[in-house]
């Protein structure tokens, strides 16, 4: 082994507000699960695609922020600040060209739910950097770091029984005095500016009816600072700070039109000192922004463009809100009234709302985070003169249990999660000659926690959830098609191949159902007439639409277009489906549900399907616990179980002239006096030539075994190796096919989530183990490796490795040979 290098990163954004930021350097940066992630969008030359996921956090991460420079400049990247339920905020900057935490800052008693930080050039040598952050224990603390010392905690302040929801800095212009404002729950926005080494309350903005949830601050170009405030009372406000004299008037009368009266406000005032000057500034509520029909999430103003003769602020304004809509909002040239530009947004599916927007640094571009964790991405086309959907990187938002490679050639990975989605991940092939790695297919979108699955052929597989019932899919025709178009196959002789051309065109999902029904050619024009006679459906069936796709689809189309066809259901088990298996050839299926009590041995046994009559071949018994694991040989001649009771079975196929036999008969296994394993065993693995066979424990240990028909002699049932692996085995696989002449490559997942390479080679000395390397926690995984999976074919002496977690990632590693 020589080198080995991620290919591939799957993950969502976790389901909190101002938990993504896109950032001058063109990088997004989003807290999935504990890490912190750093997302390259689609650009002109450049593929959609997760680059990195750095952990430190403890719990999960709630909100991020790049650090912004003020006064506004092109310079690299600072680096970010992100907060935790861990009660801890990080300020992570780039050190060597490498994102790294440089300060954890420990003072909430709650988790952290905003952040705010900036950058403040102070002289041509001398940096100031703030953070803010906000935290459900009603508090917000505010630090301060002199160039490259330690973050000092400067002010904590209290806030009562009530809560901040955002924060937003600026620095107030000519000035080097920073302003903080915080949008809360009491629907004020508090305002604080530095004075004396403290940050001073300065005045409260009132005018919203419910939290606030967004705030967002900008400097125009006539060097007013203009403030954006938006709430769960579905109103955008739009506040001006405008400098005064001390002579002035600072009393003003502005009329604003409501309804049905006339509604009278004096300009709000305050006043501070830069040494022995006096600074006034008055406060206006410029606009009233009305055009959401639910609480809005995130209000963010256009970055700065430079023009080449210095930097112009665009008084654009993006809103996202949970009404599943995005708006652009910008003044009208001739009367000045803020008017809505652009609308753009999800329509049908099982989605809520939108948690957050965010601009591009050019502006051309524009981006929104969902509650499943999608990313929704437009950019302005000018040939066309719209906003055209983008494609994006996309994952899991929950604990990821499975992954799949397709059987044979592995061209595809599937990949299923407790956010009750299976997905299907392949390489576009794109003119350039590039391949990349996206989410090009949503089988599977499911009313329960799905929990198993196993690939019965190439276009078929079945899954398990938290029910007592297994269910199969096939692929639809349009889904090949599409297949075929991104990942650049021969569409003529997959058709002719398959024998596809009598399959469903797609599949809907029914109003209020679980399983998901064909749809077949001659009926989409029906489909579209029934849309059109009932539009204000309460609860709407999601409608399959065929779409001829040359790039991978949008988040909108995995979730209402790529549905595969239910085509069985299984019943047999008493409870919930726990793990499933199927053999090389796709003729038999292995299932198993949770057995909680000793006792209840039926519901421990292993159920054998054919997946041709899908009739129930026979029941496998010997455990007494939840069957964890199951794996079948590659010749598919054996059938090995692994259990929480400690124990393995390992069965045999029968013969084909021994027709009056039972299809599997048990032929070796443990019990409770002869385990050689002391905790629950989660998962279990064949060699490549089927002589050997792997069990990974929680006792930390992995063993080796031969196949016991293969040993002479009644030899006591011993492993043939054992090695400690430092933590809970959790996942353990090998190539299936060999790397190697004398030795056998294994990759082993633990607990909290790295990765191991061995070797291991067959030898009278139990300790021939080679640890060939060790993926931590920031190249694989931060919690819970849940499942590892090699591709069954080598790729120019190189072979890759798919792995899933607890993190709610999916990754694929490629390692040369």
């Amino acid at each position: 082994m020589t080198a080995i290098e991620t290919c591939y990163i799957s993950t969502g954004c976790n389901r909190t507000p101002h938990c993504a930021d896109w950032g001058l350097n063109g990088f997004i940066c989003f807290g999935s699960c504990r890490s912190v992630t750093i997302y390259q969008p689609e650009e002109e030359t450049k593929s959609a695609k997760i680059l990195q996921t750095h952990v430190h956090h403890k719990d999960r991460v709630n909100c991020v922020t790049w650090i912004k420079k003020l006064p506004v400049s092109e310079s690299k990247a600072v680096g970010l600040v992100s907060g935790s339920v861990d009660n801890t905020a990080i300020v992570w900057k780039y050190i060597d060209g490498k994102l790294k935490p440089v300060a954890t800052l420990k003072n909430h008693t709650g988790p952290v739910n905003g952040v705010a930080a900036m950058c403040l050039q102070t002289s041509t040598v001398g940096m100031t950097t703030y953070v803010a952050t906000s935290s459900a224990d009603s508090t917000v603390n505010i630090w301060k770091q002199e160039n490259e010392g330690d973050f000092q905690l400067l002010q904590t302040h209290k806030f009562g029984t009530g809560f901040v929801l955002d924060l937003s800095f600026t620095v107030i212009p000519n000035t080097k005095v920073p302003m903080l404002a915080c949008g809360c729950d009491d629907q004020k926005i508090h305002i604080f500016i530095e004075q004396n080494e403290k940050f001073v309350r300065i005045m409260s903005l009132q005018g919203h009816e419910d939290w606030i949830r967004a705030i967002d601050f900008t400097i125009d170009d006539t060097g007013d600072i203009v403030l954006a405030s938006a709430a769960q009372d579905f109103f955008i406000r739009i506040w001006r700070f405008s400098r005064r004299s001390v002579e002035d008037n600072i009393v003003k009368t502005v009329k604003e039109l409501s309804l049905d009266e006339e509604i009278k406000m004096r300009e709000n005032t305050f006043q501070f000192k830069i040494g022995e000057e006096t600074v006034v500034y008055a406060v206006s509520l410029e606009s009233v922004l009305s055009g959401h029909e639910n609480w809005i999430y995130s209000v963010k103003w256009q970055p700065p463009v430079n023009t080449g003769s210095g930097w112009h602020q665009p008084m654009h304004l993006l809103s996202a809100s949970m009404d599943k809509t995005m708006i652009l909002w910008k003044p009208d040239k001739e009367s000045g009234v803020w008017v809505e530009e652009v609308r753009v947004g999800e329509v049908g599916g099982n989605t809520l709302g939108f948690y957050g927007g965010m601009f591009s640094p050019d502006g051309r571009s524009i981006m929104a985070h969902g509650y499943q964790g999608a990313f929704h991405h437009w950019s302005f086309t000018k040939s066309k003169g719209t906003w055209e959907p983008q494609v994006t990187a996309s994952g899991h938002f929950d604990v990821v249990c499975d992954v799949e490679w397709d059987k044979g050639s592995g061209q595809y990975l599937v990949s299923l999660s407790v956010d009750q989605t299976t997905r299907l991940h392949a390489p576009w092939k794109q003119s350039n000659g590039q391949a990349n790695w996206y989410e090009i297919a949503r089988p599977q979108v499911h009313g329960y926690d799905l929990q198993c699955l196993a690939l019965i052929n190439r276009y078929k597989f079945a899954s398990g959830a938290d029910e007592k019932v297994i269910r199969s899919f096939d692929a639809p025709k349009n889904f090949i098609e599409n297949f075929c178009s991104i990942c650049g196959f021969s569409l003529e002789a997959e058709l002719k191949k398959e024998e596809a051309q009598n399959r469903p065109a797609g599949a809907s999902v029914p109003a209020l159902g679980l399983s998901n029904k064909a749809v077949y050619s001659g009926e989409v024009e029906k489909i579209d007439r029934k849309i059109e006679q009932h539009p204000n459906d309460q609860y709407p069936e999601v409608y399959f639409t065929p779409v001829s796709l040359q790039s991978p689809p949008t988040e909108e189309h995995l979730l209402q277009n790529t549905l595969w066809p239910e085509t069985q259901k299984l019943y047999g088990h008493g409870y919930e489906i726990f793990a499933l298996a199927c053999d090389t050839k796709g003729k038999i299926l292995a299932s198993s549900c949770k057995a909680s009590k000793a006792s209840k041995v039926d519901f421990a046994g292993v159920i054998l399907w054919d997946t041709t009559t899908w009739n129930q071949i026979c029941m496998l018994e010997g455990h007494t616990l939840t069957v964890t694991q199951m794996a079948f040989s590659h010749n598919g001649n054996y059938l090995l179980t692994v259990s929480r009771d400690r124990t393995w079975m390992l069965y045999r196929k029968r013969n084909e002239n021994s027709q009056n036999e039972p299809l599997f008969t048990r032929i070796s296994g443990t019990n409770k006096s002869n385990t050689a394993h002391t905790r629950i065993i989660w998962a279990c693995a064949w060699s490549h030539d089927d002589k050997y066979f792997l069990t990974a424990s929680r006792d930390k240990k992995v063993m080796v075994w031969l196949r016991p028909d293969l040993s002479s002699g009644d030899i006591p049932l011993k492993p043939q190796s054992v090695i400690d692996v430092g933590d809970a085995a959790t996942a353990i696989h090998l190539p299936p096919i060999a790397c190697y002449t004398d030795k056998y490559l294994v990759a082993v997942g633990v607990e909290s989530g790295e990765i191991l390479l061995y070797t291991w080679k067959p030898s009278d000395n139990q300790d021939d183990w080679t640890l060939i390397t060790k993926l931590d926690q920031q190249l694989s995984h931060h919690l819970t490796v849940k499942k590892l999976r090699f591709k069954p074919v080598l790729d120019n002496k190189t072979i890759q490795l798919a792995s899933c977690s607890a993190d709610h990632s999916v990754k694929i590693f490629k390692m040369c040979l």
